[in-house]
């Protein structure tokens, strides 16, 4: 696929994630981590006539200087912006006109891509395809949490299809020590944060072939561990005691039943289902409680390998740090993973909101520990 083709194919995806939304749902910003879902797609529009169409299309005409200030993310490079708790109050720019924005800008590119492009400008744009698939993962994610604390609970799309995980064999898988390589290899995109590969030495390990199990995760509600302190962090247990924390995020107890949210409404619980939307602190005290741990992110690269995992982004006992050798691009790309290495903890895997090829087993996802919006789970080892 060519590069206008790729361009077209991500550009209608995120609007095909939006397609079941009414105008009312595209303003939403119930908490600070969610973004409206109308500023992901003037976001995803304005990195495409920022770092492609002002810098490299002569003829390019920018179609409003204000948005500079209203789409740019964290860029300090690019200027100043619209600070994270405030992008729910911009009630204008409007749906529709950030739809016209979006045409503007995707004709634009057609005609730009209409001609021959550096190898440069080739690598910018696949940036841009997997920033946008990106920001389709939050669109959906954001999409959940918006809908699933509106009080009547509405589907995101009666015609939704989550995907199904299927247990495998119970034993654990047994891994010998050794040195083992890790970090992306090979042709093709990768962030910049799963560079250099590099030489780990691992300590003998098992680790679970399956994720836990609502059904799982229910007994460790059952057994009264969210008010037993010996199983949490310390800033966990504060974490747990100040927001009130007694299940994963969209759980409901109803009628002494258990239900949660999903896209296709509230639901009762599929105790089958692996356990999702929880915290880095309910993975690490689940783990404690059961007598086990959570997979370092080298541990559980080196046997997804072997495995078709990434169903659900895992928590790891990893915290999320550069590799050896690990350098900065110049300017604002050079901002889109580096300064964010401190205070999180590393996921890995995948979700059914991530984009069809977006993921790979050296991909590494970074999340604060007390993040749960985002489709996370738990693999345990020992």
């Amino acid at each position: 696929m060519d590069i206008a083709e790729r361009y077209k194919k991500v550009r209608q995806r995120t609007e095909q994630i939006c397609a079941p939304l009414q105008t009312e749902d595209y303003v939403v910003q119930p908490v600070v981590d969610v973004s409206p879902p109308k500023w992901h797609i003037g976001h995803t529009t304005w990195f495409f006539e920022t770092f492609i169409l002002k810098p490299y299309f002569t003829a390019y005409q920018e179609y409003n200087p204000d948005y500079n200030y209203v789409f740019n993310s964290y860029y300090e490079t690019v200027g100043n912006r619209v600070i994270r708790t405030d992008r729910g109050n911009l009630s204008r720019p409007t749906v529709i006109e950030i739809k016209q924005y979006r045409k503007y800008v995707d004709d634009a590119m057609e005609n730009f891509l209409c001609r021959e492009i550096s190898d440069n400008i080739k690598e910018l744009m696949v940036l841009g395809f997997n920033h946008e698939e990106q920001h389709q993962e939050l669109l959906l994610t954001d999409i959940k949490y918006i809908l699933g604390h509106n009080p009547l609970f509405p589907a995101y799309s009666t015609d939704y299809i989550s995907l199904k995980v299927e247990s495998s064999a119970s034993e654990f898988i047994k891994q010998p020590e050794g040195v083992y390589e890790v970090g992306f290899n090979g042709e093709g995109f990768c962030f910049d944060n799963e560079l250099n590969r590099h030489k780990v030495y691992l300590n003998a390990f098992e680790i679970s072939p399956n994720l836990v199990t609502n059904q799982e995760y229910l007994e460790f509600i059952n057994s009264g561990a969210y008010h037993d302190f010996r199983h949490w962090h310390a800033a966990g247990w504060d974490w747990v005691n100040t927001n009130k924390i007694e299940s994963p995020l969209y759980w409901h107890l109803i009628d002494g039943e258990w239900h949660n949210y999903t896209f296709n409404g509230l639901q009762q619980l599929h105790l089958k289902d692996p356990v999702c939307h929880i915290s880095y602190y309910e993975a690490y005290a689940y783990a404690s409680w059961k007598g086990l741990r959570l997979p370092t992110e080298y541990e559980w690269e080196v046997t997804a390998n072997q495995f078709n995992w990434g169903k659900s982004w895992e928590w790891t006992e990893s915290a999320y740090l550069p590799y050896p050798g690990f350098t900065k691009a110049p300017g604002a790309i050079g901002e889109y993973n580096g300064k964010f290495m401190v205070g999180q903890k590393v996921l890995r895997g995948a979700s059914e909101a991530t984009s069809p090829g977006h993921s790979r087993i050296t991909y590494r996802n970074f999340f604060q520990p007390e993040l749960r919006w985002q489709f996370t789970g738990i693999r345990l080892a020992k």
